[in-house]
């Protein structure tokens, strides 16, 4: 399985889920239930995890979380770890509780907070568990329409002022807003998320990337990094380091080589029958090049002001 991209920083928003390994049910019981939500409280207690909304299915679950100390994966770490290290003994089972490693989607939350609060509550619904989510006690719907008082580890005040300032019409605007939802199939805002992990407007996106994603530690076991980056085509590319470069041919071709060998998740075969040269032509003549980088600091800089150009 691919490793999924995680993008972490401090006051970064998330829709988390997780399934059952083999799609079994990973709440048997209300205890089971009741011990997660345990968990969600430790991670609150001990590592800052801000919870804004959550719904315990039977066979997965989905929580909107805010990771004020930027520290998702230690957030996640100790949730599903505690919690499979407690199903285990409780259940009398051993190995992965989970299928596979969790997913994170990073928000947009100005924009989407309370579209992916109102799909989480409502997954019950769609699974014809109820006819109403507030007829579903695992979810944070219940604190949200003041049916039930709020744990210190939920906070509901973030998505509610949204709707009103003032706390009761607040609950009833949010309430209508939810239950307008109830017959409408398609309604997961999840729809628009690029590259399985950002949920955003463009322009949340492009400072994302501008400012999360390095692109000197590309990692080519992520498929999504390369679907992000937008890597340009080697035609076009060549054509643009050859204005850049002053028509100069045998420069282009040695760095237009370089660029898409190191930077980009294209294949030998790929670079090389464009060049007319063979795989292993194409990885000699990239570290050929990169000697001379370390030789030559203003080809260096030169190539460093080219990447940005040229979406590198």
């Amino acid at each position: 399985m691919a490793r999924p991209l995680r993008i972490e920083y401090p006051g970064a928003y998330y829709h988390i889920t997780s399934r059952g390994n083999e799609r079994k049910n990973i709440f048997r019981n209300n205890k089971d239930r009741e011990q997660f939500l345990s968990y969600m409280r430790s991670a609150y207690l001990r590592y800052g995890a801000v919870i804004h909304a959550f719904c315990l299915m039977n066979n997965h679950y989905h929580i909107f979380l805010e990771t004020p100390k930027g520290n998702l994966s230690q957030i996640m770490l100790h949730i599903n770890g505690a919690y499979t290290n407690y199903f285990n003994i409780r259940h009398k089972r051993r190995g992965h509780l989970f299928q596979g490693r969790y997913k994170s989607i990073l928000v947009e939350a100005d924009a989407y907070a309370g579209e992916l609060s109102r799909y989480i509550h409502l997954n019950p619904v769609r699974a014809a568990m109820v006819d109403k989510p507030d007829k579903f006690n695992w979810s944070s719907y219940q604190y949200y329409t003041g049916k039930k008082e709020r744990p210190e580890w939920l906070t509901v005040d973030f998505i509610l002022c949204y709707f009103d300032n003032g706390n009761v019409q607040a609950r009833k605007k949010y309430q209508e807003f939810v239950i307008a939802r109830i017959n409408i199939k398609s309604d997961s805002p999840l729809e628009n998320t690029v590259a399985s992990t950002i949920l955003g407007s463009d322009d949340f996106i492009a400072l994302i990337k501008d400012k999360y994603l390095d692109r000197n530690k590309r990692d080519r076991s992520v498929p999504a990094l390369k679907e992000l980056m937008e890597i340009p085509d080697i035609a076009e590319t060549y054509r643009k380091v050859e204005v850049l470069c002053n028509n100069d041919t045998s420069l282009s071709k040695k760095i237009t080589v370089y660029l898409f060998h190191k930077y980009s998740d294209k294949r030998l075969k790929e670079i090389g029958e464009f060049f007319g040269i063979g795989e292993s032509a194409v990885s000699d003549a990239s570290r050929r090049f990169a000697v001379i980088l370390t030789k030559n600091r203003k080809l260096r800089k030169g190539i460093e002001f080219l990447r940005v150009q040229l979406n590198f």
